[in-house]
């Protein structure tokens, strides 16, 4: 009598770490390269943007600085994310399936990214070195790709040769093939009109809307610590944009009665928290307060959206959501044998390099009195570690 092999996930304690075991000890290694609160500490009290670049030199930033003789705070932002993307870019060649589609899917958001940038671009005549040099190295595609873009004729059947040519070859190209066949069946016209007569960042928002999705169901099929750990940062992301969807749609054309039913509600991704009775909520809210009465209904969103309505205060609403995100993230280091420390890694490296632009961009404007308007990652000092 043969015995059946039993079905396991990626997250399975049984198999993880001989499949991904050495990708995540190095991405856990890792976690020792963030800044400290001595860190901060020591930026927050530089005079000039000389200091702040002395300040690093003690810490895992010195090698990518130093071939700098001069910082400002976009340099310090370009070589922030070049280390980012060499890291990432290393821990991609260490993995196997299906933890290296897992690492292709973070990149999805950083290619939609890109791509809107060049069509936005090309909409507006801009020089394309100019936008190749503007776009995030985690999200790059071939360049014949991206030069190609510019040479299309201002015709249908250019911007059909542009549809097949660039939207399809990357690897985001079904998420666009998705939003242009929902759009052109709903405007009945043709690919251009659809580019010409949506703003850019519409497009956006569902192109993002259909990764969050996409991910989400891939996280689930994996199992584990990973599906339950994964599956709730993206419900937390789905949210977000969601609220902000809605929040920016005031004072706009998408905030009209028939366009919150027929192109607003289209953005709600169809994950998350808020799904489905939410986001059916949003769908009729027309100001800030019957969005504050919905949030209400959900206590986790409530006090975020108190710090929206107090207005005039320390913090904003942009600032709610990263410090909730930081707290979520950094949980997920906290438990083992799952793939969702290697997104945490990343966006938590991302509010680092935010907190070293901002700080940086404060003793350049000498606007001392903000510095400290930043949210620190893996801070003993954190409201969610027990600090003051």
């Amino acid at each position: 009598m043969s015995t059946v092999k039993p079905k396991t996930g990626t997250g399975s304690l049984e198999t993880f770490n001989i499949l991904h075991g050495f990708p995540e000890a190095l991405v856990r290694g890792m976690r020792n390269s963030f800044l400290l609160d001595s860190d901060y500490h020591h930026l927050t009290q530089c005079e000039t943007l000389e200091d702040v670049k002395l300040n690093l030199t003690e810490t895992d930033y010195s090698e990518a600085l130093a071939d700098m003789d001069t910082i400002s705070p976009p340099q310090l932002q370009k070589v922030a994310i070049e280390k980012l993307v060499t890291e990432f870019q290393y821990l991609r060649t260490q993995t196997i399936e299906p933890l290296s589609t897992f690492l292709d899917f973070i990149t999805y958001e950083y290619m939609i990214e890109n791509v809107m940038l060049l069509l936005k671009g090309t909409l507006s005549g801009r020089d394309i070195n100019e936008l190749i040099a503007q776009c995030h190295p985690l999200g790059m595609f071939k360049e014949s790709t991206m030069r190609s873009i510019p040479t299309f004729e201002n015709t249908p059947r250019g911007y059909q040769d542009l549809y097949q040519t660039v939207l399809v070859d990357t690897p985001v190209g079904p998420y666009f093939a998705m939003f242009l066949k929902e759009s052109s069946q709903l405007m009945g016209g043709e690919v251009r009109n659809v580019l010409e007569e949506v703003e850019i960042e519409i497009i956006k928002s569902s192109l993002i809307k259909y990764w969050i999705e996409d991910f989400y169901h891939f996280s689930q099929t994996l199992g584990g610590d990973t599906a339950e750990i994964m599956g709730d940062i993206l419900k937390v992301r789905a949210d977000t944009n969601a609220i902000n969807i809605t929040l920016n749609s005031f004072g706009t054309p998408l905030n009209e009665p028939a366009m919150r039913t027929s192109d607003r509600k289209r953005l709600y991704p169809a994950v998350g928290h808020l799904y489905p009775a939410g986001t059916s909520m949003l769908t009729d809210v027309s100001d800030e307060d019957e969005l504050g009465r919905v949030l209400e209904l959900f206590p986790q969103y409530s006090s975020i959206w108190n710090i929206h309505s107090a207005g005039g205060g320390d913090k904003s609403i942009d600032d709610a959501f990263y410090e909730r995100d930081v707290q979520q993230l950094e949980l997920a280091f906290e438990s083992q044998m799952h793939c969702s420390v290697f997104y945490a890694y990343v966006k938590l490296k991302e509010q680092e390099i935010r907190n070293m632009v901002w700080i940086s961009e404060c003793i350049l404007q000498q606007q001392k009195d903000e510095i400290n308007k930043f949210v620190p990652v893996f801070s003993f000092h954190a409201p969610w570690r027990g600090g003051k």
